[in-house]
């Protein structure tokens, strides 16, 4: 059983994630818009895999005999100055979400809740790698100067990620 401080603050992190979900869908919005279709189907795979970690929260407080309480999303950022501007909000937004899973698992800590804090290894491990797929993006857009022909190149990189469905729990789907 969740204490209420905790089951509050899981709830809290839902919600960032399904503003995280919501944040890149714009951002993959703004990238249409300019034709930029490789980073659009980048952010589309990112924000399908903030849709994956805002619904492990989601059964995890279910899963914990928590309540689970959705609260209104804010609207997202909708305009960028360019693609440099886009993942520089993207990584800054990433390291707040990092932030928030560290005071998450300093609270399982505290609490001496220890499902907590194993559930939040697997987010403090992924949480190093998108703040690494923002910053290896981030650094080639630099690198190329933000148009031209590197700017094409890199869209064209991008257009080759892929959504991976994460495998289901062991026993999922199993009849007992």
């Amino acid at each position: 059983m969740l204490s209420k401080t905790m089951q509050d603050a899981l709830n809290l992190q839902l919600n960032k994630e399904l503003y995280s979900e919501y944040l890149y869908l714009s951002m993959q919005a703004w990238c249409l818009d300019h034709d930029l279709e490789g980073f659009s189907n980048w952010l589309d795979v990112q924000q399908k895999e903030e849709h994956v970690h805002a619904m492990k929260f989601y059964n995890f407080i279910n899963d914990r005999g928590g309540r689970i309480l959705l609260r209104p999303i804010d609207g997202p950022q909708t305009d960028y100055q360019s693609p440099e501007d886009l993942f520089t909000v993207g990584l800054g937004h990433e390291q707040f979400v990092t932030k928030s899973i560290n005071d998450l698992l300093d609270l399982g800590i505290k609490e001496g809740d220890h499902a907590v804090q194993s559930f939040l290894k697997w987010f403090v491990d992924e949480q190093v790698e998108e703040e690494a797929n923002f910053t290896k993006v981030l650094s080639k857009i630099k690198l190329s100067g933000g148009m031209g022909a590197g700017l094409f190149m890199i869209d064209q990189e991008l257009a080759k990620r892929v959504f991976v469905p994460p495998a289901p729990a062991a026993g999922a789907g199993v009849q007992a």
